[in-house]
């Protein structure tokens, strides 16, 4: 059995999970995909599309996912980007934790972003930075 070494090693880049609607991934992945534009608005950031606007709402999540990079080293210590290595050693490292998701809420035409509503001390404190 070959083990596979495995590192904590923060790369320092803040990643977010944006959970897409199918409508906007058929678009996205259509012939012709349309032009995307964030704008802020008072209460939320706004992703439009030509035909639609969509609210982006952060959730925090009990369950992290944990985001790995592979390495490939050669014996003599040299990292590879990929092409023929004889003999390589692979390893993983945990590059991020993601601990929240962004999720789009579709507005009707004519419909402005929901007030949040507040949820208490911690949030009202803490919340309002993240």
């Amino acid at each position: 059995m070959t083990a596979i070494p495995f590192s904590h090693a923060p790369n320092g880049v803040g990643y977010k999970l944006l959970e897409l609607p199918s409508e906007l991934v058929e678009l996205l992945e259509g012939e012709n995909p349309p032009v995307l534009t964030l704008t802020p608005s008072p209460t939320a950031a706004l992703l439009k599309t030509p035909t639609k606007t969509y609210s982006l709402r952060q959730n925090n999540t009990s369950n992290a996912l944990i985001l790995l990079s592979t390495n490939i080293r050669t014996h003599d210590g040299n990292q590879t980007e990929g092409g023929e290595v004889s003999d390589p050693s692979v390893s993983l490292a945990a590059i991020a934790t993601v601990h929240e998701t962004i999720e789009l809420i579709s507005l009707g035409a004519g419909e402005s972003v929901p007030v949040a509503k507040a949820r208490g001390k911690w949030h009202e404190k803490f919340g309002r930075t993240r």
